[in-house]
């Protein structure tokens, strides 16, 4: 029985970059297994790592945000959410380590919360970083809480963004979950973390 990581790690002997611009690279690989076999294609992707704030205000509700999903090509509800722009100029993660992005992270986080909401927050925790899809990417969400938020402006959106935002209670987020109306996974994973950190 294979019990160590050595024995479990793939080789990457062969890579393609089949889109590598400034927001993503898509690349194709083939890999050779630990029993010597070799198998291909695999495609992997390397996309600008990201926050998730469930941000409460003064009263209790969570601030949430409504926008079209290409993917899925719906108005979705969700937390306010956005890239890490980073210091070293990259646009995507290229396999960074989490510890240097701790304080990007935050950094965002704050920025996202504002520009999309309007609203800040003097209280905020961090409840994980983690990775956004182990399986094909390389880039990690870096979940935070941020409590007794109040309007301090207005939103400041990105071009790329159109969004409103509105106020939702606890219970409301709950049944939104549990009816499949509140459809992004990392987002459903913040909530449950929000929640058992109080």
């Amino acid at each position: 029985m294979i019990n160590d990581d050595k024995s479990l790690a793939w080789e990457e002997i062969s890579r393609e970059h089949i889109v590598q611009d400034q927001w993503i690279d898509f690349r194709k690989s083939a890999y050779r297994y630990p029993d010597g076999r070799v198998f291909e294609p695999f495609y992997t992707y390397s996309r600008r790592d990201y926050c998730v704030i469930v941000a409460s205000d003064e009263d209790g509700n969570y601030l949430c945000v409504r926008q079209f999903r290409q993917g899925i090509r719906e108005v979705t509800t969700e937390f306010p959410a956005g890239g890490i722009e980073r210091k070293d100029g990259r646009e995507y993660a290229s396999g960074a380590r989490v510890a240097e992005q701790a304080e990007e992270a935050l950094e965002a986080a704050k920025r996202e919360l504002m520009e999309e909401t309007g609203y800040v927050s003097d209280d905020w925790t961090h409840l994980i970083t983690i990775p956004s899809n182990a399986t094909i990417a390389d880039n990690y969400a870096h979940i935070f809480m941020a409590k007794g938020c109040r309007q301090a402006g207005d939103q400041h959106l990105d071009e790329t963004e159109v969004l409103t935002v509105i106020r939702h209670s606890p219970q409301e987020i709950e049944r939104m979950i549990h009816e499949g109306k509140f459809q992004q996974a990392m987002h459903v994973m913040a909530w449950l973390m929000a929640k058992n950190a109080g």
